[in-house]
């Protein structure tokens, strides 16, 4: 039969030991992840540099200064109604369908490339050049386009507008004979 344990011995362990080991664990985790610490320091660098860090530590050595002033510049009208725009903006980008948008913007691209690549002439254009201008497919293709726009941009929209005025203010715009 085993003999009972009466007496529990607990080593200890110096701090000196202690301190070893620590550094061991910190000099592994160097090892292990050096390419993040030198990218990491890199950037640390590139940032001090461009004097980020010396703008960083002003502000937050200045904290409560800056912090005041920020509050006081956001407590304006002004700034109430860049907010509510940015949002209004912000809600209006969700709503555009970018597959119907990018053949539009590929025009506009096409169009811009051939405006910077012509000459800037002072040549005058008359009314029958005008006309005659007419017949060319590009031209017509750019003026039906044009037409169709316009037509979009003068159909009814009324129900599908947002608003950030408050219901009390909106109450004259729910009236539909009222005509902007």
């Amino acid at each position: 039969m085993a003999k009972a344990i009466k007496q529990i011995n607990r080593y200890e362990i110096s701090e000196e030991e202690k301190r070893k080991k620590d550094l061991r664990e910190i000099e592994d985790s160097l090892l292990k992840n050096k390419d993040a610490l030198l990218d990491t320091l890199d950037m640390v660098k590139h940032m001090h540099d461009r004097g980020v860090i010396p703008l960083l530590s002003g502000l937050f050595a200045e904290g409560d200064k800056v912090l005041q002033i920020l509050v006081k510049k956001a407590d304006t009208k002004e700034t109430a109604n860049t907010l509510k725009n940015l949002l209004l903006m912000v809600g209006v980008l969700g709503t555009l369908n970018v597959k119907q948008l990018e053949p539009i913007l590929l025009k506009l691209n096409a169009g811009i490339a051939r405006v910077s690549e012509s000459k800037d002439d002072d040549e005058k254009i008359g009314y029958f050049d005008i006309v005659r201008s007419l017949k060319d497919p590009e031209i017509n293709r750019s003026i039906a386009f044009f037409f169709e726009f316009l037509k979009g941009m003068g159909s009814e929209t009324g129900h599908l507008e947002r608003t950030t005025q408050l219901p009390e203010h909106q109450a004259h715009h729910a009236n539909p004979d009222h005509h902007l």
